[in-house]
């Protein structure tokens, strides 16, 4: 006799993950909160891991990548401001959960990886997905109103801020010293500035690393 574990109830948790992971941190904008409410993150993990699917966590993907924790993208977006009809990039996409929120809310996204099979898995979704190396952006879309570099990096490489149209803001996670901290900024002109959000745990988004300097 074959006993079979009961399916998950997806929705009930997708309520469970705004009221106690979204809205507790801040992250209260209705176009924001009805994206995550709208987005089944249970399609953008292996089948295996639904059930973690909507547990405040970092959850591995293969190929380097993983999704990133709710609260901490949500936290990201509520200072990035995206609003309907900017145009967006994010940049290492993965399966492409935080490319489908930006979506929902009305943006005109570009999601880019440099893992085929991931790239692949998000095509799959109705994503508009690239292949390329992450550290270069995707130059032939830019300008963008908005860049989600979609984990933690050592440094935001140059190339990819002179994508950002003019008031354009760009959100992350930066290693600074051993501490991870989300970050937002803004480019005005040629200047470009930002303002630390929070401090988060967010995995290690591979190809930022900062030039090691030269010592004796």
């Amino acid at each position: 006799m074959t006993v079979q574990a009961p399916i998950p109830d997806y929705t009930a948790a997708r309520r469970v993950m705004i009221e106690s992971q979204l809205r507790p941190t801040g992250v209260v904008d209705p176009a924001i909160v009805g994206a995550f409410a709208a987005v089944e993150r249970e399609n953008f993990v292996p089948e295996s891991l639904r059930p973690l699917a909507y547990a405040d966590r970092a959850i591995a993907l293969g190929d380097g990548r993983f999704l990133t924790a709710p609260s901490a993208l949500g936290k990201l977006l509520m200072q990035m401001m995206p609003r309907s009809g900017q145009r967006a990039l994010v940049v290492g996409a993965a399966s492409g959960y935080s490319a489908e929120v930006l979506r929902r809310m009305g943006l005109d996204v570009i999601a880019l990886d440099s893992s085929a099979p991931l790239a692949g898995n998000a095509r799959e979704l109705g994503l508009n997905v690239v292949e390329g190396p992450l550290e270069e952006g995707w130059k032939k879309g830019a300008p963008y109103d908005q860049i989600l570099i979609d984990g933690a990096v050592e440094q935001i490489p140059e190339t990819i801020v002179r994508q950002l149209a003019d008031g354009g803001r760009l959100g992350t996670a930066l290693i600074d010293r051993g501490v991870t901290r989300l970050v937002v900024g803004r480019k005005v002109g040629d200047a470009f500035g930002y303002l630390s959000v929070a401090d988060a745990g967010m995995p290690v988004l591979p190809g930022f690393n900062r030039p090691r300097a030269f010592t004796f």
